[in-house]
């Protein structure tokens, strides 16, 4: 048996320890892992007929060549936002091209499965673990789909792959953001000055919720609920007005908008459909010193908060996600994606990821009107409030 492994998506710390368990479990039970490079891009621009090697796409993993890949972060085998069910013409492999048809720039994305299950053949990989988000993860549920064996791993720092209560990643993006936060009153308050730190999260506001509610600030504005400049700013000023020191410090959600405003977005869509975030903090910044005349800090931690080896959780969590996915691999339960529920490892079908939005409790997390973190009921929540 041989199972082909990838990542896709933001890289996280916890993935090279992730793999790296894969392998050794799968080793142990006598099966070969094959390591797929660049998520999905590997298969998509693996070409069975060249004849030339194809390692820029796949490499053989064992215990000797991922000894160590569990002492860094990010992953070893690179990552990208490739779906090959939607390939735009610009990124046709040349020798998936017609010829006499080349791909035009106004023609529809190209659905290159069938290809995508021929490599599969010609490597010999009988089933498939991917390590991804919501969009890594969906063209995992296209595979199942269509037939094609798959146990899934779910990863991402903004912990919104929906059915699962924990990602690999999250924790480790959460410290991250809280010690940055922690750093960021010195300045603050040396300057006395109002900080806005932003925090990657897209569609769901858990990073800077849970960064605000562990690292005591101010006030945190989520992706979830649109804010009114107007009313955050006197919010800050009165909070900076209380504050010994004369400051004030907020969070707030890459994805987050303002009353009436839209999502702050920039560059081409990829794969997913998805353009980059970023500069909501830097807009609210502007705002808020125009409406209170107090100097700003604007912070993006951004790309910080993934950077780096991972926390003890995330190197659990990552491993025990690793061997029973692998488990599952060896049992022919194919079919399922990896969870965590109320602290509790378990399984649950793959395509339960498409059956919903993972999104932060407002009502029992959040105060609208405030602008901060507000736990409602904490008896017989999770660990991480879910």
């Amino acid at each position: 048996m041989r199972i082909g492994i990838l990542t896709g998506g933001g890289d996280v710390p916890g993935l090279n320890p992730c793999i790296k368990a894969v392998v050794y479990r799968a080793q142990d039970a006598g099966i070969e892992v094959m390591g797929i490079r660049r998520g999905w891009g590997g298969l998509l621009n693996y070409n069975e007929d060249a004849k030339e090697e194809n390692s820029e796409w796949v490499t053989p993993l064992n215990k000797q060549n991922t000894r160590t890949v569990d002492r860094s972060g990010g992953t070893f085998l690179h990552t990208s936002r490739t779906n090959p069910a939607k390939v735009k013409a610009a990124n046709v492999p040349e020798f998936l091209k017609d010829p006499e048809n080349p791909p035009k720039k106004d023609d529809p994305p190209y659905d290159f499965t069938p290809h995508i299950l021929k490599v599969l053949e010609k490597l010999k990989i009988d089933a498939m673990i991917p390590i991804g988000g919501d969009d890594t993860l969906s063209y995992g549920v296209r595979l199942h789909r269509e037939g094609f064996p798959v146990v899934a791993i779910p990863k991402t720092m903004d912990n919104d792959v929906f059915g699962t209560d924990y990602c690999i990643g999250f924790s480790t993006a959460v410290t991250r953001s809280v010690n940055f936060i922690t750093a960021l009153r010195t300045p603050a308050g040396s300057h006395e000055r109002i900080a806005v730190v932003e925090l990657f999260g897209r569609n769901s506001g858990e990073t800077s919720l849970i960064s605000a509610y562990l690292a005591g600030v101010d006030r945190a504005i989520i992706s979830e609920v649109p804010f009114d400049p107007d009313v955050l700013a006197k919010l800050l000023l009165e909070d900076k007005k209380r504050n010994p020191s004369d400051y004030a410090i907020m969070t707030i959600s890459e994805g987050a908008q303002m009353v009436g405003g839209k999502i702050v977005e920039y560059g081409q869509a990829d794969a997913y459909g998805h353009k980059k975030l970023g500069g909501i903090g830097q807009i609210t910044g502007d705002a808020l010193k125009q409406i209170t005349g107090t100097e700003i800090i604007y912070q993006q931690v951004a790309y910080l908060m993934r950077s780096g080896e991972p926390d003890a959780l995330d190197r659990m969590v990552a491993i025990s996600y690793a061997n029973l996915a692998t488990d599952l691999v060896i049992k022919k339960n194919f079919g399922r994606l990896v969870a965590l529920k109320e602290g509790k490892y378990t399984h649950i079908p793959v395509d339960s990821i498409a059956s919903g939005l993972k999104r932060v409790d407002v009502n029992e997390l959040y105060d609208a009107e405030q602008y901060k973190p507000k736990v409602a009921h904490l008896l017989d929540k999770p660990m991480f409030l879910y």
